[in-house]
């Protein structure tokens, strides 16, 4: 009996008008280069209904962080829904090992076009393209499912062989990667990006979406850390100033949190992150900072811990996905729409009027020790109390 086979690839570029005119003329250079169709001629017809014929599929999504562990739900939902469901996933080079992490995954194809667009005309990129164009084209798939919905994507999507599928235009950021699919699938916008995702498989795969949310990680892959008793991960670090919830507050939120008995560990990923982490954990005895480590040794930390804190970051992500009961704080990013999402996850979200701002400066400038102004009514023993409450339901 066939194996049902999906391969996902996904869009890792980003969203100027300037890059979306490039990636316009790279779709056609692709149709011309390789003698594929350009625009896929639209069919509306649904793949046979699950359990009465198996599935070959190809997948693509490839960036970011965030958007990798977003799509780890949808194809937990088609590996409960389809049997013997197999995935493909084309991904970035720098996430590559996360989706291997889920056991409906057999294959991962990395792609490199965040490094490979700066020296196009180098002969060892080009070698590496060519390399990647015979990946993806090394089998044929029933379904090629493009869940990025970026003119990059799409590229991507027509390099492979199979029934290409997607959103329509009407749900897509940028609409002409629509034409690009011979399957175009509507899910309004609106809604969170991991109910968009799933909404998506389903619809493609044509099943029942399941009430259940899970990521379907295996955390035994994993080794505990040798670390004694239970303890909890701080998430300090992220890119824009504005959501950085006050160094302050995490200190305070070390020693409640080793007030319960548990250790506290801070991760970081550069020197200002590492310094940061230090002053949050000075003189604090059960509180420490651990070395810089590859994604992989980030992992079991987050999987074994009884608690989480952090702020908007792929860490943070992440963290939901190994289903942990955590806490992740909001002050001028919008989590409606991309927020951390998981089953025993709680947004704690600013109450001021003006956030989300989705301004990476502050834009209100009102003086006082605690900033941004956002995260005041934040407080470290808020944050604790609803830690503990998800971590009893976890």
């Amino acid at each position: 009996m066939k194996q049902a086979r999906i391969l996902y690839v996904e869009n890792p570029c980003g969203n100027t008008g300037e890059t979306r005119g490039v990636y316009s003329h790279l779709l056609r250079f692709v149709s011309f280069r390789y003698n594929l169709p350009m625009f896929a001629p639209e069919s509306s017809g649904l793949l046979p209904v699950v359990g009465e014929t198996q599935l070959k599929v190809l997948l693509v999504k490839t960036s970011s962080l965030g958007d990798v562990f977003h799509t780890l739900p949808a194809v937990q939902d088609a590996f409960r829904q389809v049997p013997d469901i197999e995935f493909h996933w084309v991904v970035e080079e720098g996430f590559s090992e996360v989706p291997e992490w889920h056991p409906a995954v057999t294959r991962v194809i990395p792609v490199a076009w965040r490094r490979w667009r700066k020296s196009l005309k180098d002969p060892a990129v080009r070698a590496e393209m060519k390399a990647f164009y015979r990946s993806i084209r090394e089998e044929k798939y029933d379904l090629v499912l493009d869940a990025q919905g970026l003119i990059k994507s799409a590229v991507f999507t027509r390099l492979a062989r199979g029934t290409k599928a997607g959103l329509d235009r009407a749900s897509l950021r940028e609409p002409l990667a629509a034409l690009a699919y011979k399957r175009r699938i509507r899910v309004p916008k609106g809604q969170h990006a991991i109910l968009r995702t799933r909404q998506l498989f389903a619809r493609a795969l044509n099943y029942r979406l399941p009430e259940q949310l899970a990521y379907g990680i295996d955390k035994s892959r994993w080794q505990r850390p040798d670390i004694e008793g239970e303890y909890w991960v701080f998430l300090h670090g992220t890119t824009w100033v504005t959501k950085l919830w006050p160094e302050t507050y995490w200190r305070s939120l070390a020693e409640l949190g080793v007030a319960q008995g548990k250790k506290v560990v801070l991760l970081w990923g550069n020197d200002e992150e590492r310094e940061r982490a230090e002053r949050i954990v000075d003189g604090i005895e059960g509180a420490q900072v651990l070395p810089r480590m590859p994604l992989n040794e980030v992992s079991a930390w987050l999987a074994y811990a009884e608690g989480v804190v952090g702020v908007d970051s792929g860490l943070s992500h992440l963290a939901a996905a190994m289903e942990t009961g955590m806490i992740a704080i909001f002050g001028s990013t919008d989590a409606t729409l991309t927020g951390v999402l998981g089953p025993h996850c709680e947004i704690i979200k600013s109450d001021l009027e003006c956030a989300p701002c989705r301004s990476k400066q502050c834009l209100l400038n009102e003086p006082g020790d605690i900033q941004p102004p956002c995260y005041r009514e934040i407080t470290p023993e808020r944050v604790k109390d609803q830690l503990l409450i998800q971590i009893s339901e976890a």
